[in-house]
């Protein structure tokens, strides 16, 4: 491969470098640090705990009646799943297409993942998912909206009344997200949010579990650890909904702490201006590669008001060689690229095929469709002006490898890019 020459567009900017935490949850949290009262029920008084009050503004934002705030997005997806129910055995169906900590949530509990092709939006495939609950009898599903993708949710619910299937949301990648108005969270039983560095509001780690369900809450508040704290949930389900839940509920200790509220309730106020951010950086790259031979956008549709902290490209029927060497083109250029066509997982990416835990299962179309998919993160960081660039290196690096390709094999570079319409912030 040729070193890149000086009229070559080259990016110097760190892909996982966060911008800092808000002064004012700096501030937040020195006064929690000071006070020495980490824990969330360690309070004197009248006083309510960050945590609680984050819960509650956390509800209010969404639109929802309970919120719980945990150390994690899949400690979250436990709770949510025990607290609905699932027992040992039990089928839970889940999309293909997510990241391991999905499957992983319904393994922990003890239920068995069973898998869903995706669609080639990167959705999940709900013809697919209407012959496996057929087949299957699962009577719950756990969407991933991955990567910020949300499928048609109007025909989901139809999909799932019909069958009388329940539907936990795992908006990761989709807080302050809305499917024609309605916010990503607020279409199940229960739904769950991460905070974790590279999610939209950033403590490190976290995990928010919302729902209208009040003795799903109450059995996610004991679950959590509460011990007998319930009265400090503000967004909590009134007392007669614990009944005798904390005697025949275990204590499976895992509650959000403090500080880490401390930390999260100043961008919780900022997450709508930093969405519209988010997804000025999305339009940039996506306006520069719209039209390339050779790639395709992911069709976004006008009633999804997206959030883009990440983008997503095909190149489909680009060979495992000719992948590789667009991701080190790249990456000598300043681009880091992820892709989920690798033998084998690395970093945050994995697949399906990855999980052995879970036993074989074909996915023919989710493995054609992940064969060509590339991944890449936004960060705020990022100026409008470094996502061109970055879009222009990808355009250039793809361009140079389709052009080496023998005549008789640019099919792919002759295929069109299915333009993009774009929902964000819409």
């Amino acid at each position: 491969m040729t070193e890149p020459t000086p009229a070559d567009p080259v990016f110097s900017g760190s892909f996982t470098q966060q911008e800092p935490i808000p002064e004012a949850a700096i501030e937040r949290a020195v006064a929690v640090m000071r006070s020495g009262r980490l824990h969330r029920y360690n309070t004197v008084a009248d006083e309510v705990s960050e945590t609680a009050l984050l819960e509650r503004e956390f509800a209010d934002l969404l639109g929802v009646r309970y919120c719980l705030a945990c150390a994690s997005g899949g400690y979250a997806m436990q709770l949510a799943l025990r607290a609905h129910g699932v027992a040992s055995g039990d089928p839970v169906l889940t999309n293909a297409f997510t990241l391991s900590p999905v499957p992983g949530a319904i393994a922990a509990v003890g239920g068995r993942p069973v898998l869903v092709e995706t669609g080639p939006e990167l959705t999940i495939d709900l013809d697919d998912l209407d012959a496996k609950i057929a087949d299957t009898g699962a009577r719950l599903l756990l969407l991933s909206h991955m990567r910020g993708h949300i499928t048609d949710m109007d025909r989901l619910g139809r999909l799932l009344a019909h069958h009388g299937v329940a539907l936990i949301e795992d908006c990761a990648h989709t807080m302050g997200a809305a499917w024609n108005h309605r916010p990503s969270g607020s279409f199940g039983v229960a739904a769950c949010f991460s905070t974790q560095t590279y999610k939209h509001i950033n403590s490190g780690e976290g995990g928010l579990l919302t729902t209208d369900d009040g003795d799903l809450m109450a059995r996610a508040v004991v679950l959590s650890g509460s011990y007998m704290f319930h009265d400090r949930h503000l967004a909590g389900p009134a007392p007669v909904a614990y009944g005798d839940v904390s005697l025949d509920t275990a204590n499976m200790s895992g509650r959000m702490d403090d500080l880490r509220a401390a930390i999260l309730r100043p961008q919780l106020a900022q997450l709508a201006i930093n969405a519209e951010r988010w997804n000025a950086r999305y339009r940039a790259v996506t306006e520069t590669l719209d039209g390339v031979p050779g790639l395709r956008l992911p069709h976004r549709p006008a009633a999804e008001r997206f959030v883009g902290s990440s983008i997503q490209f095909l190149c489909e029927g680009l060979d495992p060689a000719d992948a590789q060497a667009l991701l080190a083109r790249c990456r000598r250029r300043g681009v880091e690229l992820k892709w989920f066509g690798a033998a084998a997982p690395a970093g945050y990416t994995s697949r399906h095929d990855h999980w052995r835990y879970l036993g074989s299962q074909p996915l023919p179309a989710t493995d054609r469709i992940l064969a060509g998919l590339f991944d890449m993160r936004l960060p705020l960081t990022f100026s409008v002006e470094d996502c061109r660039t970055i879009a222009q290196i990808i355009a250039r690096s793809l361009a140079e490898i389709l052009a080496a390709q023998p005549a008789n094999d640019r099919t792919l570079g002759d295929a069109p890019s299915a333009r993009t319409v774009d929902g964000a912030g819409g």
